[in-house]
């Protein structure tokens, strides 16, 4: 499943040289990390939106919006998809609760 993730990330990356007027990812990537996170937040709010509607299917794609839009986000801050993974990886196997005690 994450190979899908990797090619959008790699989608977006191409997209950073295109013209904003074609490319809403260029659009979106030539305004800066404040638009890019102000538009993931947006996006956030209407998935948790449609969970606490149960609207299944809205919420499907709510949440790709949003998976979108954290790629587009890391994109604009220079954070690449491989070091996020990693830190999932890093993560893996350990309690949430033991993970969120050794960050204190």
């Amino acid at each position: 499943m994450s190979e899908i993730l990797l090619r959008l990330s790699a989608t977006i990356e191409a997209r950073r040289s295109a013209s904003p007027e074609t490319s809403w990812t260029a659009k979106l990537l030539s305004q800066g990390p404040g638009k890019t996170a102000e538009k993931f937040g947006e996006e956030a709010i209407e998935a948790i939106i449609e969970a606490v509607r149960g609207d299944r299917e809205r919420l499907t794609a709510e949440a790709a919006d949003v998976l979108y839009h954290l790629l587009v986000m890391l994109a604009a801050c220079n954070v690449p998809l491989d070091d996020v993974l990693r830190e999932l990886a890093s993560r893996e196997g350990l309690s949430g609760i033991d993970e969120k005690a050794a960050r204190d």
